[in-house]
C-alpha cells in the first residue's frame, strides 16, 4: 500500500488550512521581497525533500512566488532522496540551490572519528550534524531575512507548540521563521500530495515518515512515534539536529 493510499485523508478544516497557508506564503513573499528589481529574494524554503517540504515547494511554484528553495545535501542522503532532488531541480520554476558540507572538514571528521561516529555518542552525532547541516545552513541563509520550514505540531512532542510565525536566531543573526504547515495533519499533507500529484520520496511508501541522512534514518513500525525512525538509538529529548532548536 502506498503512502497516499495509507495516509491521504483530509481533516475537516483542510480547506481553511490550505487557504491560510497560501495567504501566509503570499504575505511572506511580499514582506521579504528582493531589495531591488532582479535581485535575490530575502526569503527561502528549507527543503528536506520530505513530504511536507515537497508540498511547500509545490505551493511556491503553483503560486509563482518569488521565494527561493534550498536543499542541504549532506553527503549521506539516500539514493532515493538524491533522485528526488534531481527531479525537483528539473521541474521547479523557483531556483533550487544545493548546499554541501565543506569536503575537507567532513573527510577529516570521518578519518578522525570513523564513519559510524554518530552511534558512539550524542556529542559526536551532533558534531556530524554541525558539519553536514548547521554550517551549510548558515551559508544557505546568509543575506536572508526569513526562511520557511515544513515543521508541524503533530511531528513530535518537541514541536507541539510550533507557531506559524516565529522569531528565530542562528548565532547572532535574527530572522523570521515561517511554519505554514504547523496546523496541518499528516493526512492533510498526503491529501494535498494526492490531489495535486506532487512528486515525493518513494521511501515514504516503505514506512519512512521522516527522512534524513541514511545512517540516521530507519523505517518505523505500526504504532511507533512519527519520528521514531530518526536517531532511534537516542533518548527522545535529543532527537534534533540543531536546525530547529532554540
Amino acid at each position: 500500500m502506498s503512502a497516499i493510499e495509507l495516509h491521504a485523508h483530509a481533516s475537516q478544516t483542510y480547506a481553511q488550512k490550505l487557504a491560510a497557508t497560501q495567504a501566509l506564503l503570499q504575505q511572506a513573499a511580499r514582506n521579504h521581497a528582493a531589495p531591488a528589481a532582479g535581485g535575490e529574494p530575502r526569503i527561502t524554503l528549507a527543503c528536506s525533500l520530505g513530504a511536507e517540504d515537497m508540498v511547500l515547494a509545490h505551493l511556491i511554484n503553483a503560486l509563482t512566488l518569488p521565494i527561493g528553495i534550498f536543499v542541504l545535501e549532506t553527503g549521506q542522503l539516500h539514493a532515493e532522496t538524491l533522485a528526488l532532488l534531481a527531479r525537483l531541480q528539473a521541474a521547479s520554476h523557483a531556483k533550487v540551490s544545493v548546499f554541501k558540507p565543506i569536503e575537507q572538514v567532513a573527510t577529516e571528521f570521518v578519518a578522525r572519528q570513523g564513519k559510524d561516529a554518530m552511534y558512539q555518542s550524542i556529542a559526536l552525532r551532533k558534531a556530524c550534524c554541525g558539519i553536514r547541516k548547521m554550517e551549510p545552513l548558515g551559508r544557505a541563509l546568509a543575506g536572508k531575512s526569513a526562511w520557511i520550514t515544513g515543521l508541524r505540531r503533530e511531528q513530535s512532542g518537541a514541536r507541539a507548540d510550533v507557531p506559524q510565525i516565529e522569531h528565530d536566531a542562528i548565532g547572532d543573526v535574527q530572522r523570521i521563521k515561517y511554519n505554514p504547515l504547523s496546523e496541518w495533519t499528516w493526512g492533510d499533507v498526503w491529501f494535498y500530495i494526492a490531489q495535486n500529484r506532487v512528486d515525493y520520496n518513494p521511501l515514504h511508501d516503505q514506512f519512512y515518515p521522516s527522512i534524513g541522512c541514511a545512517p540516521c534514518t530507519r523505517a518505523i513500525s505500526l504504532g511507533e512515534d512519527f519520528r521514531a525512525g530518526r536517531w532511534w538509538w537516542e533518548d527522545e529529548a535529543a532527537k534534533e539536529c540543531g536546525l530547529h532548536v532554540k
